[in-house]
C-alpha cells in the first residue's frame, strides 16, 4: 500500500515535515506549523524556494533580512478571504513569531534565485468559482502559472462546499511532455468544517498499478506522486485544501481520465 496519507505529528509546533526524500519524489516539500501566540518558527531555505501561507491567524515575519511586519488577517480558513503569503528565495532565511494562534504552511521546491522576497497576498488573489452543480468549488490562486512569481512552485487554495467534488473530472499531470502534459508532484493539506469531518480522495492510474482511496481528516496531508486524484466533500462538511505542485517546469498541463472526460466537455463554456 502506498504511503500517500500523512497524519500530523502533534497539535503544536511543526506538525508536518514532508520532504522530497520522505515523499519518495524529487521536487515538492511541505511543512506546517501550528503556533500559539508568542511561539516562533524559523528556517533556512538552502537550495529551495519557499512560499509561506498564513492559513489562519497572524504572525510577525522577517525574511532575507527584511522585516515584513505583522501578516495575516484570516482567523478562520473558512472565511474564504485571500490569504497573506510571502515568497522567500533559495539562499535565504525566514522567521515567524505568532501574534495570535496561527497556522503557517511552508511550501517549497527547487529555486534558482530569480525572484526576491515578496509579499504575494492578499493583493492579487481573488476568489474564483470553478465547475458547475455538484462540481462547483472556489479557488484562491496564490502562485499559479499566470503569476510570474516563482521558479518552480505552483500554489493554490480550493474551497469545496459540502456534498461537492473537486479536482474533478479526474485528471493527471505525471508526464514531462509539454505542452500536452507536465510532470507535477502535488500535496493536499486538508481542513474540514466542522473539524470532525473528512474528505475522500482517490489516487489512481489508468492501468491500475496505483489505486488508493483515502479518508483524509482535519490537518491531514495527501500525496499525489502520479495518476488521477479526485476529491469529495461529504454532506455536512465543507472542505478546504492547500495545493502545492512542482516539477521540471512551472506549467500546469493535465489530461482528464478518458472515462470521465465527457463531463469536462459537457460543462465547457460555449465557444466564442
Amino acid at each position: 500500500m502506498a504511503d500517500l496519507l500523512r497524519k500530523p505529528t502533534g497539535t503544536t509546533g511543526k506538525v508536518h515535515d514532508i520532504t522530497p526524500e520522505s515523499a519518495g519524489w524529487g521536487y515538492v516539500g511541505f511543512g506546517l506549523y501550528r503556533l500559539t501566540a508568542g511561539q516562533s518558527a524559523s528556517e533556512v531555505t538552502g537550495d529551495r524556494e519557499a512560499i509561506l501561507v498564513l492559513v489562519e491567524g497572524r504572525a510577525r515575519i522577517t525574511a532575507g533580512g527584511q522585516d515584513m511586519g505583522e501578516m495575516g488577517d484570516r482567523m478562520s480558513v473558512f472565511e474564504r478571504t485571500p490569504p497573506h503569503c510571502l515568497y522567500v528565495p533559495n539562499g535565504s532565511d525566514w522567521q515567524a513569531t505568532a501574534t495570535t494562534d496561527c497556522t503557517l504552511a511552508v511550501c517549497t521546491a527547487p529555486g534558482k534565485g530569480t525572484y526576491p522576497v515578496r509579499q504575494l497576498g492578499p493583493d492579487g488573489i481573488e476568489l474564483t468559482p470553478r465547475g458547475q452543480g455538484a462540481n462547483t468549488r472556489y479557488i484562491n490562486n496564490i502562485a499559479m502559472e499566470a503569476r510570474d512569481v516563482a521558479d518552480s512552485l505552483l500554489v493554490t487554495e480550493v474551497f469545496t462546499p459540502q456534498g461537492n467534488w473537486s479536482s474533478y473530472p479526474s485528471h493527471r499531470h505525471d508526464e514531462d511532455d509539454f505542452p500536452r502534459m507536465t510532470y507535477l508532484e502535488e500535496t493536499y493539506y486538508m481542513r474540514t468544517n466542522p473539524e470532525t469531518g473528512f474528505a475522500i480522495q482517490r489516487v489512481y492510474t489508468e492501468d491500475g498499478s496505483l489505486d488508493e482511496t483515502m479518508a483524509a481528516k482535519n490537518h491531514d496531508v495527501t500525496l499525489v506522486p502520479r495518476g488521477h486524484h479526485p476529491c469529495g466533500a461529504p454532506y455536512g462538511y465543507d472542505l478546504y485544501y492547500l495545493n502545492v505542485m512542482a516539477g521540471p517546469r512551472r506549467n500546469w498541463r493535465f489530461q482528464n481520465d478518458p472515462d470521465h472526460d465527457w463531463i469536462a466537455k459537457r460543462d465547457a463554456p460555449p465557444a466564442a
